[in-house]
Order: structure tokens, then C-alpha cells, then sequence
């Protein structure tokens, strides 16, 4: 277990006093994965509560937002969106000069392998109806009426994160990836028109970002906010799916590979037909497009890991150099899709 940086460790003694319920004596553990913003259980006499600090050293503009992060879930607190409770923002100040944030702690199962070899059949069908289920209805929320109108910005949402995301792999790149470079160009070539679908994103919608109830198998909690914004709905579908390409040994634990439908998970076609039915569409327009800029998103951002391992600031310095051992998999992976389907 990695040790808690000396400025976050002191933080403790002001958690006791900022937030009682958590009682006397409040320590500061390491907790769950946090790559891109380290995350910590702060616990004390009456409780436990999870703290998400940003990195500390040089940070590429615009990432690491967990101020985001808090204002997204403080706004969907109480919707069909199930969400920690936000309970303490703070940082670059005299205490820490990196923002962070702390939450409640929501109790449940984490499923770290999507293929949930513990599980039944049906069980891994309830796990998946649920996850559709809550997408849907994360990008049904009345972005005006949890006060989030002004969370992104207007426009064609696939153009800007395109160019934001070329701008941070450019910043973080480390040598030549003949695939990425095509990927680039492909998506440049193919980028869809603004439809004017907008909708809140969560943008890293996965089954480890979300937290079951054990018994239910119903969603207490989504985490992980830290790219939301406003924009396309698909993108954040096309992740998920892009996620059951990826090989379910080493980094990824996807779905590639695997016989899903022996295992009660459902296909890619059911699985949109689900979102589809839930949300009142009658089809996705260019799913070749949303995939391979999953793809080419998931790349750049392990790329900007790889970065900080390479510069000394990752949080997990062996997980961050898997991470970038996989960048060239993913560019791969990306262009064998664009060109099965033509």
C-alpha cells in the first residue's frame, strides 16, 4: 500500500474540525485506485468519509478537476442518478496547495471484472440491465433543473473534444505511434455535423466506476466524475462499449474475447436496443465514429498517465507504466475497427 503524502496526512486534524460527524481521532488512508486524482478513507471515531486530492506536481491544464467532480454530484444528489453526498471542497490555500474534495462513503461491492466470474447468469444480466438503466437516465437529467446549464460549453461537442484531447496527447506524448497518428487523421476526416443533442456525459462510464448493493445488485453509487461535462450522449455509450473490445487480462478487464452470451451478458445489439427502449430512440447514428474516439479518448488520457509516471508524479508508479504500455494497444485496436467496418 502506497503511503499518504505528508500535506495530505495533514489534513486530518482540519477534517475533524470541519466535519464532526466524522469524530476524533481522524486518519488519512490510502483507498481505492485514484490514477488520475488520488483518493484516500478519512476515518475517525464516527465515521468514514472519502477524500479525492488532486495530483501533486505539474498538472496539464483542465485535468484533475475534481471541483467538477464535486459541483456534478452536489447537483444530481437526490435524482435518479445515484451519488455520494458532497460534503467538503477545498484546497490551493494555506492547508494544501491542490484542490480537494471529500464525500460520504457509500457502502457496496465494486465489480473490478466485468465478465463477474462470482456471479450467475443471471445475476450478470441484472448488473448489466442496471448499468443501461442508470445511463439512460444520466442523460435524461434536466441539465437546467439540477442548475448545470452552464456546465459545458455550446457547440459541436465531438470537434472540441477532439481538439482538447489532441492538445493533451500532444502534451504528454513520448514517441511515434503510427496508429494514433491514423486514428487522428480518420477522426479529423469523419468528424459528424452538430446534431444538437446535448446531454450531461459522464465520460469514464464503467462498471468499476460504480458501486452495487450486494444483494440487489441495484447502483448506490456513480464515482468518478472527473470528465463529465455537457455533450453527446454517445459518447459516453460508445465508451462503454468500447470497453467489451478490450482484452479482460492485464490493465483493461474488458469483455474481449469472451463468450457473453454464455455468460449471461448481454451482446452490443441488445445492449443499445436497451438504451434505446429506455430513452424513446429509434437507432445510433455513426457508432463506427463514437467508437473509435472512444478509443482515441481512452488513449490519450492513459497517455497523460504515462506522462506523470515518466515525470514522477503518478500516483501508482507501476499501474501508470502498464497504463502506458497499453496506449499502442488501444491505437490498434481503434483502426482494425475503423477498417472491419470500412
Amino acid at each position: 500500500m502506497s503511503a499518504v503524502p505528508g500535506d495530505v496526512a495533514a489534513l486530518a486534524p482540519l477534517l475533524e474540525e470541519w466535519l464532526p460527524a466524522l469524530g476524533r481521532g481522524v486518519t488519512i488512508v490510502p483507498f481505492g485506485g485514484g490514477q488520475s486524482n488520488p483518493t484516500f478513507l478519512a476515518r475517525g471515531s464516527g465515521g468514514e468519509a472519502v477524500l479525492r486530492v488532486q495530483p501533486a506536481g505539474k498538472r496539464l491544464k483542465g485535468a484533475h478537476a475534481v471541483d467538477r467532480e464535486f459541483r456534478v454530484m452536489q447537483a444530481l444528489h437526490g435524482s435518479r442518478v445515484p451519488v455520494p453526498e458532497m460534503l467538503l471542497s477545498g484546497g490551493e490555500d494555506a492547508w494544501l496547495d491542490r484542490r480537494f474534495i471529500v464525500m460520504q462513503r457509500v457502502e457496496g461491492v465494486v465489480f473490478w471484472d466485468p465478465a463477474l466470474p462470482d456471479k450467475t447468469p443471471a445475476e450478470r444480466g441484472r448488473v448489466y440491465d442496471a448499468m443501461v438503466m442508470v445511463l439512460a437516465d444520466l442523460h435524461d437529467v434536466d441539465i437546467a433543473a439540477v442548475g448545470l446549464s452552464d456546465y459545458g460549453r455550446p457547440g459541436n461537442y465531438f470537434a472540441r473534444q477532439f481538439a482538447t484531447w489532441q492538445r493533451q496527447y500532444r502534451a504528454s506524448e513520448t514517441g511515434e505511434n503510427r496508429d494514433m497518428e491514423r486514428l487522428i487523421a480518420w477522426l479529423d476526416r469523419h468528424l459528424p455535423k452538430d446534431d444538437g443533442t446535448v446531454s450531461l456525459v459522464h465520460g469514464d462510464y464503467r462498471i468499476d466506476n460504480l458501486i452495487f448493493d450486494p444483494e440487489t445488485l441495484a447502483i448506490r453509487a456513480v464515482l468518478d466524475w472527473e470528465l463529465s461535462t455537457l455533450g453527446h450522449p454517445y459518447a459516453d455509450l460508445a465508451y462503454q462499449c468500447m470497453q467489451w473490445r478490450l482484452p479482460n487480462d492485464g490493465v483493461f478487464k474488458g469483455l474481449g474475447g469472451i463468450d457473453r452470451g454464455a455468460l449471461g451478458i448481454p451482446d452490443e445489439a441488445t445492449y443499445l436496443a436497451a438504451y434505446c427502449r429506455r430513452r424513446g430512440l429509434a437507432r445510433i447514428e455513426g457508432w463506427t465514429f463514437h467508437l473509435a474516439f472512444s478509443f482515441f479518448r481512452l488513449a490519450a488520457i492513459l497517455q497523460g498517465i504515462y506522462r506523470r509516471y515518466l515525470d514522477g508524479n503518478a500516483a501508482n508508479a507501476d499501474t501508470a507504466l502498464r497504463y502506458g504500455q497499453t496506449v499502442p494497444v488501444l491505437t490498434a485496436l481503434a483502426m482494425e475497427e475503423v477498417e472491419r467496418r470500412g
